[in-house]
């Protein structure tokens, strides 16, 4: 199904997301030497856009979704996922994230990220009307106007590299 334009924003962060989360699978297993630069990088996406992203999902996206019965298990999977991940991305913060975390953060967001998308964001764009789905974006659009809108480029240790 086509994406509705008022939840493109946040599946323009999810393949932001995404993105990091390839390039961490293909480099894996990373060594102990490029550990740092890739906690670095998983920070640098996490505070200018990630955070506001899981907030604006917590504030609009998932109270919206609860009023639905058959959505509420999925809403509590996707916010335990969210507590996770926000672990994950202190562990780089503080540097304490090993070569396996790293590879099941990449794991686990990559998964966190495909279950919005494919049941989430399906559902709701069946569940609400056009009216409720443009005054669901005006509200998104509003909670992520301070999200930064830069392109975030990979350092020379975390740049995607060719296949072998």
């Amino acid at each position: 199904m086509l994406r509705d334009k008022n939840l493109i924003p946040l599946s323009h962060q999810h393949q932001h997301a995404l993105a990091l989360c390839v390039r961490i699978d293909r480099a894996s297993p990373v060594s102990d030497f490029d550990l740092n630069a890739w906690q670095m990088e998983v920070v640098q996406h996490f505070e200018p856009e990630i955070k506001m992203h899981f907030l604006a999902e917590e504030r609009i996206l998932f109270p919206i979704a609860r009023h639905y019965p058959e959505l509420v298990p999925l809403i509590e999977e996707l916010s335990a996922d969210h507590a996770d991940l926000r672990a994950f991305f202190a562990w780089a913060k503080a540097g304490e994230m090993s070569s396996e975390e790293l590879s099941e953060f990449a794991e686990r967001m990559s998964d966190h990220i495909r279950k919005e998308e494919r049941q989430l964001f399906e559902s709701l764009q069946k569940l609400l009307n056009p009216t409720q789905l443009a005054a669901l974006g005006a509200k998104l659009q509003d909670a992520l106007k301070d999200a930064e809108q830069a392109c975030i480029l990979p350092n020379e240790t975390t740049k995607l590299k060719p296949l072998k």
